[in-house]
């Protein structure tokens, strides 16, 4: 006869390393949302977070940044060149003086002999000079025409560059702004983690869950936490990069200080920004530079007239003290100067002028074409982020009653936790969804108004 064996199930207890594990991840949320939030004591100090809107953060970037400072030089030089571009119409004006003393030997040479006049004598002479080009062809026209032109240029290369650091400034904000966010969805992922946790193990104490749902929702922490240190060293490492946009040798809190705008009216923003845009500007003007410098080159087959008159006085007695004894010189000079023949350098020039002024031309209209695409894809991206951001809203609602629904079958045994899991990481994705495609939004806005030259 066998004997009947009797067995009692009796739940596991827990071994010592589930406690510091519950320790730490209970620490882990309140430490996170310390930091996010920006309210630890470190954010007080000197050390801490530098706060800034983004109209503060755009103005400081303006100052700093070597590609505004270059673009400012730009428009001095072109300022500077226009000036001596007008400068060439004037006369140049020189003004002279000289004191010589010869020593009291000289040799005669019409005597050959060494003949001494007891003292050293001295000579003094002074002079002033004009010298004015009176024609030379269309140099000096076109080369103002040039000048000017060139100074079109800096003026729309400064406004691009402008935009440009705004850009991306207002990229490097949003990116700071995103990454806040999304560290307190990695510290809600954290709690729902540490929750789900706590509860597999009170279920497996009470023998209504096996100890693997247990080992699965402490790796499910495990990863929600490694998520958590990612997103707060990406968080660390935005403020950084932030701070040495607008030069502060110090991380740099961004601090949204307006409403979420809503989608601009862009029906008129193509025709508006092949007329307008800063780069088209740009091209445009540097094709005038071509073109005048062109008609530089041509110039060099004309002829060139000048006029120079001098005046002049010398004597022997210092000037301090008298002028009676002075006698005056001057001149006049007339100049006509016409080349012939310079080993082909003139051809040379006029050949690189017309290839420069072709390429000028054909990068600008490239560039006309290139801020048409650009506008058709930034406003097809602009459209897509903000229909995005209702959708990805409404997956955030879903999941979150989805999972709350799970969580009540969990507790009752309908439900695995492996649903549990699934629903938590849906949720997770759906949140981090809504935070990059409101900023995707935000930037594609930024891009657009640094295409077309002006706010929306």
């Amino acid at each position: 006869m066998k004997r009947s064996r009797q067995y009692t199930w009796a739940p596991p207890r827990l071994s010592a390393w589930w406690i510091p594990a519950l320790a730490c991840v209970w620490a882990v949320p309140a430490a996170a949302q310390q930091d996010a939030t920006g309210d630890s004591a470190a954010a007080a100090t000197d050390t801490g977070p530098v706060r800034l809107t983004l109209e503060q953060a755009i103005k400081a970037a303006i100052d700093v940044q070597p590609a505004m400072i270059q673009a400012q030089g730009d428009r001095r030089n072109a300022s500077a060149g226009e000036r001596t571009a007008f400068g060439a119409f004037l006369p140049t004006a020189s003004v002279s003086a000289t004191r010589n003393q010869a020593s009291a030997n000289r040799f005669n040479a019409a005597t050959n002999q060494i003949v001494s006049s007891g003292a050293s004598s001295k000579s003094y002479s002074g002079g002033v000079a004009l010298d004015l080009t009176l024609f030379d062809g269309p140099r000096r026209f076109a080369s103002r025409r040039a000048a000017g032109a060139t100074s079109d240029a800096a003026d729309a290369g400064f406004t691009s560059q402008r935009f440009q650091v705004t850009l991306q400034t207002t990229q490097l904000f949003y990116n700071t702004l995103a990454d806040e966010e999304l560290v307190d969805v990695a510290t809600a992922q954290v709690a729902r983690a540490t929750r789900q946790f706590q509860i597999s193990v009170q279920k497996l104490h009470a023998g209504q869950a096996t100890r693997s749902d247990s080992l699965r929702a402490r790796v499910d922490l495990g990863n929600a936490r490694l998520a958590l240190l990612q997103a707060q060293a990406n968080l660390a490492t935005a403020r950084s990069n932030l701070g040495r946009q607008v030069g502060i040798d110090r991380p740099v809190r961004a601090v949204l200080d307006s409403t979420f705008p809503e989608p601009p009216d862009t029906t008129a923003l193509r025709a508006e920004v092949v007329r307008s845009a800063p780069l088209v500007m740009q091209v445009e003007a540097q094709a005038r530079v071509a073109s005048a410098k062109v008609v530089v080159a041509q110039a060099q087959y004309w002829p060139t007239l000048s006029a120079t008159f001098a005046n002049g006085v010398s004597g022997f007695d210092a000037p301090w003290t008298t002028f009676n004894n002075y006698v005056n010189n001057w001149s006049m000079k007339v100049t006509l100067t016409l080349p012939l023949f310079d080993g082909f350098t003139r051809e040379q020039a006029q050949v690189n002028a017309r290839v420069a002024r072709d390429v000028a031309d054909a990068q600008a209209a490239d560039a006309r074409r290139q801020v048409d695409a650009q506008l058709t894809q930034q406003l097809a991206a602009l459209e897509t982020a903000h229909a995005q951001i209702d959708i990805a809203r409404e997956n955030v609602a879903s999941a979150t009653e989805d999972l709350r629904v799970l969580q009540e079958r969990y507790r009752v045994g309908a439900s695995t936790i492996l649903d549990i899991l699934t629903s938590q990481a849906n949720l997770t994705q759906a949140e981090t969804n809504v935070v990059q495609a409101r900023f995707t939004y935000l930037i594609a806005r930024a891009q657009i108004e640094t295409l077309v030259g002006h706010p929306l």
